[in-house]
């Protein structure tokens, strides 16, 4: 019923707390779909993990943007969350909470996603209990790889890619 990116990105959000590789896991899943068939709500729940990776390292202007997105796309995508086991009303008062501790330039604090199956819970659980973290842990604040995990991971892959798809595209310009 859910997808294994979905249930990845849960491990990482509440057991790891590694929002950025919650990026990374919802952004490979969300593209497998073709341009035009890309599903918003996989945006949303994005927004939200990079939100909170900005709010824990202090980019408060970085973090104000992301979740003031995912709070209009979850807002318009309520369906779809709620088929994720989702709770929306909570999960919109809670995001409306974040940003105004954001505002307010209060340190990072923690956050979950309200999910209301145990089934899904308990998968999730179990996923993190094989990865040596307790699902509902709370940050390493004094974790530098993991609270600046984009300045801190070798990016050879993703230039070398860019690279590919400049060559292309110049390609397909010049005939």
């Amino acid at each position: 019923m859910y997808s294994e990116a979905y249930i990845d990105y849960l491990v990482h959000f509440h057991g790891l707390r590694d929002y950025f590789e919650c990026h990374e896991i919802l952004e490979e899943h969300w593209k497998e779909d073709p341009r035009g068939e890309r599903k918003l709500h996989w945006v949303g729940l994005i927004q939200v993990a990079v939100g909170l990776y900005h709010h824990r390292r202090s980019n408060f202007i970085g973090a104000d943007r992301m979740i003031s997105n995912a709070i209009r796309i979850i807002t318009t995508e309520r369906n779809e969350l709620e088929k994720l086991s989702i709770d929306v009303d909570q999960l919109l008062f809670d995001l409306s909470h974040e940003q105004n501790l954001i505002n307010s330039k209060a340190p990072y604090a923690g956050f979950e996603i309200p999910i209301n199956n145990n089934d899904l819970l308990e998968k999730c659980r179990e996923r993190c209990t094989e990865l040596g973290c307790i699902y509902g842990s709370f940050s390493d604040l004094s974790n530098d790889d993991l609270v600046h995990r984009h300045t801190r991971r070798d990016r050879t892959e993703v230039l070398e890619e860019r690279k590919e798809q400049y060559r292309i595209r110049q390609q397909k310009r010049n005939g």
